[in-house]
């Protein structure tokens, strides 16, 4: 997978522009997902976490939570008795946590600074790992599965929700001129960081989607593995489990 960053001119590492970065689009975060993706990206987070339905989990970790959406779709469709997101932005988890005060749902989800590559739980901690839009920002993929791989307990299962690439017509072609020219143009008026919005587009053509992401997740040990595509390719919804 090739090294994408944000900020190309920086020297500083991948992890430290990705916090950075997320840092300083924080404030408008929610309102471009939302905006970027007509509203859609609700329907692919409930379509994830609709992975984990009628399985009896008591436990999820959310990965790169960011404000906590996903960890929001969690407790609404599964209610675990424990929901934890990590995050390495400390803007984003901000946000996220007056969110859930605003939602009253601070007492059931509870946001933390954390490292996808360094989870800090113990071997066998939950019963399913979640990640939105966050594998594709690891420095280190294989890294960061592995972690997710220890914490997750024997028959856990991970969900990832992730953009992949379109490849049918017209789509592949609609997407790609919004994501080059429209993009960056609109998230540099809005968040104020034309890096941010140039490295999605980037990022998501250099990510291993697909067939090339199960195989890495087979190789790190995950069993069980599958994916789906939503919304003409645009995103996929990746399965794993812990043996």
């Amino acid at each position: 997978m090739e090294n994408i960053t944000p900020y190309k001119e920086s020297a500083d590492d991948k992890k430290k522009q990705v916090a950075d970065m997320f840092n300083n689009i924080a404030w408008r975060y929610d309102f471009l997902n939302h905006f970027f993706s007509l509203n859609i990206d609700k329907y692919w987070r409930r379509k994830a976490i609709a992975n984990l339905r009628n399985q009896n989990i008591k436990s999820v970790l959310d990965i790169a939570t960011g404000t906590g959406d996903l960890a929001i779709e969690v407790y609404k469709q599964i209610s675990p008795d424990k929901i934890v997101g990590i995050d390495i932005s400390d803007g984003m988890l901000a946000v996220g946590k007056e969110k859930l005060k605003k939602m009253n749902l601070d007492q059931y989800i509870t946001l933390k600074t954390g490292d996808s590559e360094n989870i800090q739980f113990p071997t066998a901690s939950f019963d399913a790992v979640t990640v939105a839009f966050g594998v594709r920002n690891f420095a280190h993929l294989t890294v960061g599965l592995s972690e997710i791989l220890r914490v997750l307990r024997p028959g856990g299962k991970l969900v990832i929700l992730e953009f992949s690439k379109p490849s049918v017509f017209p789509v592949k072609q609609f997407y790609t001129l919004y994501s080059k020219y429209i993009l960056p143009l609109i998230g540099k008026i809005v968040s104020k960081d034309k890096a941010a919005y140039t490295y999605l587009p980037e990022s998501v053509k250099a990510f291993p989607d697909g067939s090339k992401l199960t195989d890495i997740m087979r190789e790190v040990g995950f069993t069980d593995v599958s994916y789906n595509i939503l919304t003409f390719g645009i995103v996929s919804v990746y399965i794993g489990s812990k043996k």
